[in-house]
């Protein structure tokens, strides 16, 4: 191996221990983490590749990790100092979890430790990872990944809401990287681009390609033919009709934008509003791009208080949630997010959702969804509504609107996705879907 490829070996790494600080210590989102990474923004392409993908795998097995290394330890608590547990675990990840060699992943973990000036610990770091190659294969087996992987907490509301099966089940499927999902602009040109992407189509029209790759760089993409849009994340928009001309409708909390898009291109004029400006600023680019920003009209406000000049026809209500639904493709998710936000988070959907039951039309749609896996952001949310709101009803949701995915739709008629839906397929965002429209 040359002196450059050794650096370029570094780089990834450090790039790697410093991202996984920023999440860790520090509660940044991957997404934002990786974003405002100048080191990782300076990788070449193949270096950033590696390095995205031992981050998203170390906090995706994240309680697996840390079982290995306690295993080593006399005591857990015995590594005081964080940076050098994060080494330990950037080394773990690439042993178990990665096609690194395991020689490799030693000396790349022992050259960290030194870098960061951490000499004195460089024979504990090796030892530890020589022990793990030569006893923790037999130890990763009898590992329950399920409990391991998820907070304890969060576990247990879905124990509470689907049950001791369904819950694991659940927490496994969140162990499977997710493919990339795509939704294309002009329906005509779904089978064009299926070809071109090597994706296949699921029968709600989303394309799916299973090889991920970076976007920028597919075909199309810059040039507004399609954007990226989990298969659940689609379906919202589909539940207002096929043919939307001549429809008018309020997109709450509207951003990053793509029910927006889909909304758009299927014909309606949308009014987007968001809290977020600098979100905000991302649907107003992803619009250009798409060139469909002339039916179009953004605007920064609070969803739970903003009024429009005349009631509306139709509202989508994609409400701020725990989004643990997404903990697949966001597995930050379980570990950024606490107990204590999806209450604080609860109480802004109801006061999102009454107060869009106060700017509605007689006889208009309100769609309310959330990428939440825990009912009381779901089921429970539309139960309370329809208690309080007399004048509103369920319309239920028919198989022929979602692809005639029958196990989708609850007893209720509304829509409650998990992860292990379509697992054939390669898997799904979890996501609830409630249809309601405003009687008198």
């Amino acid at each position: 191996m040359n002196s450059n490829s050794e650096d370029n070996d570094l780089n990834a790494r450090l790039c790697a221990l410093e991202l996984i600080s920023a999440i860790i210590d520090k509660r940044t989102t991957i997404d934002h983490a990786f974003d405002q990474s100048v080191s990782f923004s300076s990788l070449p392409q193949r270096d950033r590749n590696f390095t995205k993908m031992v981050v998203t795998t170390t906090i995706r097995r994240l309680g697996q990790i840390d079982d290995l290394i306690n295993f080593t330890l006399d005591h857990p608590d015995k590594i005081k100092i964080k940076t050098l547990r994060h080494i330990l675990r950037l080394g773990v990840t690439q042993i178990f979890f990665m096609e690194v060699p395991d020689h490799a992943a030693v000396d790349t973990s022992v050259r960290l430790a030194e870098h960061h000036n951490f000499s004195r610990q460089k024979g504990f770091i090796n030892a530890v990872l020589r022990r793990l190659i030569r006893e923790g294969k037999e130890r990763l087996d009898k590992q329950d990944t399920s409990r391991l992987n998820t907070p304890e907490w969060l576990l247990k509301h879905w124990v509470e809401d689907y049950g001791l099966i369904e819950a694991a089940k659940i927490a496994q499927a969140n162990m499977i990287e997710p493919a990339l999902d795509i939704t294309v602009k002009n329906p005509e040109e779904r089978a064009y681009w299926g070809n071109t992407l090597q994706a296949s189509e699921l029968s709600t029209g989303t394309l799916r390609r299973i090889q991920g790759g970076n976007i920028r760089d597919l075909e199309g993409f810059n040039d507004g033919k399609w954007w990226v849009q989990d298969a659940a994340a689609a379906i919202p928009a589909l539940l207002f009709g096929e043919d939307l001309t001549g429809k008018h409708i309020i997109d709450l909390c509207a951003a990053p934008g793509g029910k927006t898009l889909q909304l758009v291109a299927k014909g309606a004029t949308v009014t987007a509003i968001d809290r977020s400006a600098k979100r905000l600023k991302r649907l107003d680019e992803n619009l250009k791009r798409m060139q469909l920003q002339d039916r179009v009209k953004t605007e920064t406000a609070d969803a739970s208080v903003w009024k429009p000049t005349e009631p509306a026809q139709h509202i989508l209500l994609d409400a701020p949630c725990s989004a643990t639904g997404t903990l697949r493709r966001h597995p930050d998710t379980a570990y950024i997010k606490s107990e204590q936000d999806i209450t604080r988070l609860m109480q802004i959907q109801e006061k999102i959702l009454n107060h869009a039951a106060t700017i509605l039309d007689i006889g208009g749609t309100l769609i309310y969804c959330t990428c939440s896996l825990q009912k009381a952001e779901g089921e429970h949310q539309i139960e309370t509504f329809l208690g309080i709101h007399s004048n509103f009803e369920r319309i239920p949701i028919e198989p022929h609107e979602i692809g005639k995915y029958n196990e989708l739709i609850n007893e209720q008629g509304d829509l409650r996705i998990l992860p292990y839906h379509l697992s054939e397929q390669g898997g799904i965002d979890g996501f609830f879907i409630s249809r309601l429209k405003r009687n008198s």
